[in-house]
């Protein structure tokens, strides 16, 4: 049975985190963070972004990389721009989970390294640096979605 987990290492800005709570939301995915957050979860940026959705979800605090990877088994993807292969090109069934990197640096060089064969990156022009976070954790949650026939959407 597909579940979506969307996971934020340490993010950074209230309202990117806030919007992806919104998407979690409205999709039925679980929202993971990994601390250190830049910001206290009680933020009224945050919740002004998430909007009155934050009783609607399954939130998971993690103090490290490490505890997230203790506390959690499934099919992990690491969306990076240091890789080659697109995000559209894998098979994403079961439990699984997309990782995020915090807006101003991306995961950490050694956790790609670490985990390159589920390094994924969405396509855009190489000129420019990145999409925002909450776009980029949208564009993938549908992408598995729509690779699953949208299950148990209207």
């Amino acid at each position: 049975m597909l579940h979506i987990n969307i996971v934020l290492h340490q993010p950074e800005i209230p309202q990117n985190t806030g919007n992806i709570a919104r998407t979690c939301a409205v999709t039925g995915a679980s929202l993971h963070l990994i601390e250190p957050l830049g910001f206290e979860i009680d933020s009224a940026k945050l919740k002004r972004a998430g909007l009155d959705y934050w009783d609607k979800l399954d939130v998971h605090r993690y103090s490290s990389i490490e505890d997230f990877f203790e506390r959690t088994e499934g099919n992990y993807f690491f969306f990076t721009t240091k890789t080659d292969k697109s995000f559209a090109d894998v098979s994403y069934q079961g439990n699984v989970f997309l990782i995020f990197g915090k807006e101003t640096k991306g995961l950490p060089t050694e956790l790609i390294d670490a985990h390159r064969d589920s390094a994924v990156r969405i396509p855009m022009k190489n000129h420019l640096r990145c999409l925002n976070l909450s776009n980029s954790a949208a564009i993938a949650v549908y992408e598995v979605l729509r690779q699953n026939s949208y299950p148990d959407m209207i």
